[in-house]
């Protein structure tokens, strides 16, 4: 069964594996047995039911209290060739008689309906009709009135266990303590449950926690570092909702209000515009739920401190959904807390006892400088083993010294696991190596490369050496940078690593922790801008949403791997055969315009591959003449001899040459340039990076063509930490 699970998430949404517990909730609804199923927002509740469903016969029936939320998961399905409706009081009578038809039809393989839906005689009587595969109960803590976002609707759903008892019934729920997963069990009639609880920790998400003290300043500074990106904003009350939309539109900044006091039409047409993205910020009370699927949120920034820790992991959750590096920012004052606990005296007994006690816990959140991971998994009954996040104000060090804010953009910046023992290695290494060398060089020597220079200086004798030889050394350069940053290590302005600081030495006893990040699936920005544009476009000549043709994560990968074919372009995470089949051609074709336009190469293998190395077969080359200059190349020809070959420019034939380099994973640049250039440009390439040509070619004050230098980087990126860039035993021509 796993495996025919594995083939429909393949085949549907694009994906070869199973996240955490999803194979084990997805077991159980086809084995019959109830479930609780508790992931963080992004973690892959939905599939957890939806990809079932499309296994089971017959129509599986998701309870969702929120509108907005049935209609973008609806249009999500479709999009991915999954036939799924819903039944709400916004469809006309003749929208609901189709799904109906579609229902009795046997048409559909999932239903969304609210849960005021259940009090109809009528609807109850069509489900007997039609018998459903299964029911999954989303957002499942609004039934418990021990959670936050209580609703008594919810407390209808017991019939479902009366009506259907022979029905498997799967609960799930974002933010639910162990004392709310109990009332769930118990409201629902759950039958000898499986409870699986995942983890509570965002590792995307960066958390910041600021008193409000100028806040216009602040509110600004948190938008300008997000320019152009999705946010959210939310306020305790309708009024400030509407000043600080106001305030933030008459600054220029794209933004719409969002609160219960509206026209239900304007909420909608608001919320849709952001959706659409044809606004950057909505504005909203954090006493209504905004509802949203939107998975390209970057920051949510709460301009006023929300009424619970439950509250705010929610409302907070709703960036990054994507997995995707994302911004949350709590600001706050004594004033809110006074504010929150003035509406409390309108509640009673024990229930504003719970309230106030909720608010208090928020507010030794706010007040403590503690890692925001931590407390916030810890919260909810979890332990948090990482040491440093790397991912928060307190781990940044940024509530002691207030530097400007570190923002992960594109891609994945994630916490390193054990970031003290890694950071000791490396600068243990550069304590013995006792000297001044380029930081590139000195991340060769800790990955235990066999570069003669390390063998000349007695480096590979080292107890250091090699000491982080399973990292890929443009990883392990980029900790040494984090390291520079951190005041940690000193480097000078040519880019050598020279000392220890007094503060890394604190670092070598143990008695502090650097933050140290390793990033996962970094793309071009530029390309990705380019999908982001097209995604658009198709998004508006289907009418939905953006995000639901592909997320900025499908996007992020598209950008970094640059598929030259659909049949490649399917094989992207979160594709999928029928998205493929729609949009590859198009997609394809903006991404190989986009890379022979910016001479990128195309058909990048994944940087989480192990086999990253090998070659890439994907793209078929289908220029005759390109076909003839890879054949030379393999050959040993020099560019001379092709330019007279194939009587083409050099500037073309040294495009083919770099192409075949890249494709080939050529990692000697023997054949056609000569070994004291490429010494050269490998030395540059340690003090400036071998990412780019301008500053390798600016460290040789242009003593080496461009042409030359984009040779020499492509095989010394190919290379790696295998043999050596340049052999000396081997002549050169």
């Amino acid at each position: 069964m796993s495996e025919r699970l594995l083939e429909v998430l393949q085949k549907y949404w694009g994906y070869n594996s199973f996240r955490p517990l999803q194979e084990e909730a997805m077991s159980n609804v086809l084995n019959g047995r109830d479930t609780v199923v508790v992931l963080p927002t992004g973690g892959g509740k939905s599939i957890c039911y939806q990809a079932p469903a499309v296994v089971l016969d017959g129509v599986a029936v998701v309870v969702s209290p929120l509108l907005s939320l049935m209609k973008d998961q609806t249009d999500a399905l479709r999009q991915c060739g999954v036939p799924a409706g819903c039944l709400n009081n916004m469809q006309s009578a003749r929208e609901q008689a189709d799904v109906v038809k579609q229902l009795r039809g046997n048409e559909l393989k999932l239903l969304y309906v609210a849960p005021e839906r259940l009090a109809s005689s009528g609807f109850i009587s069509l489900l007997q009709e039609i018998k459903p595969s299964f029911f999954a109960i989303d957002e499942a803590h609004c039934i418990s009135s021990w959670g936050h976002e209580f609703r008594p609707d919810y407390l209808k759903l017991a019939i479902l266990r009366d009506l259907f008892p022979q029905a498997t019934i799967t609960a799930l729920t974002a933010t639910a303590t162990q004392r709310v997963r109990a009332d769930i069990v118990k409201q629902l009639k759950l039958r000898e449950p499986d409870v699986l609880v995942g983890s509570f920790d965002r590792p995307n998400l960066t958390y910041r926690v600021e008193r409000r003290t100028n806040e216009w300043v602040q509110y600004c500074e948190v938008i300008d570092r997000h320019k152009n990106e999705s946010g959210i904003i939310y306020c305790i009350s309708k009024r400030k909702v509407d000043e600080l939309t106001a305030a933030l539109r008459d600054a220029g900044y794209k933004a719409l209000p969002y609160h219960a006091g509206m026209d239900g039409a304007d909420r909608r047409r608001n919320q849709d515009a952001f959706i659409r993205d044809e606004v950057d910020i909505i504005v909203a009370t954090v006493a209504f739920g905004m509802g949203i699927d939107k998975s390209n949120v970057r920051f949510v920034m709460h301009a006023q401190a929300p009424k619970t820790i439950e509250n705010y992991q929610q409302e907070a959750g709703r960036a990054g959904r994507d997995g995707l590096a994302s911004e949350c920012i709590l600001l706050w004052s004594k004033s809110d807390f006074a504010l929150w606990r003035r509406i409390f005296r309108e509640l009673e007994g024990d229930a504003r006892a719970t309230a106030e006690a909720k608010l208090s816990q928020l507010s030794r959140y706010c007040e403590e400088s503690v890692c925001r991971h931590k407390a916030l998994v810890q919260y909810f009954g979890q332990a948090h083993d990482k040491g440093n996040c790397g991912a928060c104000d307190h781990c940044l060090g940024e509530t002691m010294t207030k530097p400007a804010p570190q923002v992960r953009t594109l891609g994945r910046r994630v916490a390193t696991t054990d970031p003290l023992t890694i950071s000791q290695k490396i600068l243990s290494c550069v304590v013995r190596m006792a000297g001044s060398y380029p930081i590139g060089y000195v991340g060769r020597v800790l990955v235990g490369s066999k570069d003669k220079r390390i063998a000349e200086y007695q480096h590979d004798t080292l107890s250091t050496y090699g000491i982080l030889r399973s990292e890929d050394r443009s990883v392990v350069r980029d900790w040494i940078g984090q390291l520079v940053d951190q005041e940690f290590l000193i480097m000078t302005a040519n880019g050598e690593i020279t000392n220890v600081t007094d503060k890394g030495r604190q670092v070598l006893r143990g008695e502090v922790t650097p933050a140290l990040v390793r990033s996962e699936g970094e793309s071009d920005p530029r390309l990705f801008e380019q999908l982001r544009v097209l995604r658009r476009q198709i998004a508006d000549e289907r009418n939905v949403a953006a995000f639901i043709i592909f997320s900025d994560a499908v996007l992020n990968e598209m950008a970094a791997r640059r598929p030259s074919s659909t049949a490649a372009f399917g094989r992207i995470s979160g594709v999928g055969e029928n998205k493929a089949m729609q949009y590859g051609r198009r997609f394809v074709e903006c991404i190989t315009s986009w890379c022979d336009a910016m001479d990128m190469p195309l058909d990048v293998p994944s940087t989480n591959n192990p086999n990253r190395r090998s070659k890439i077969t994907d793209a078929p080359v289908n220029n005759f003449v390109e076909r003839h200059a890879y054949e030379l190349f393999r050959r040993g020809d020099s560019i001379d001899d092709v330019v007279v070959a194939l009587k083409r420019a050099r500037s073309t034939v040294v495009d083919y040459l770099t192409a075949y380099i890249q494709r080939e994973r050529i990692h000697d640049p023997g054949p056609w340039v000569d070994a004291d250039t490429v010494a050269r440009v490998q030395e540059a390439a340690d003090r400036a990076g071998a990412e780019r040509l301008k500053p390798v070619y600016d460290v040789l004050a242009g003593s080496v063509d461009y042409e030359t230098i984009k040779i020499v980087l492509g095989c010394l990126r190919n290379a790696g930490d295998r043999e050596p860039l340049v052999d000396a035993a081997r002549p050169y021509a």
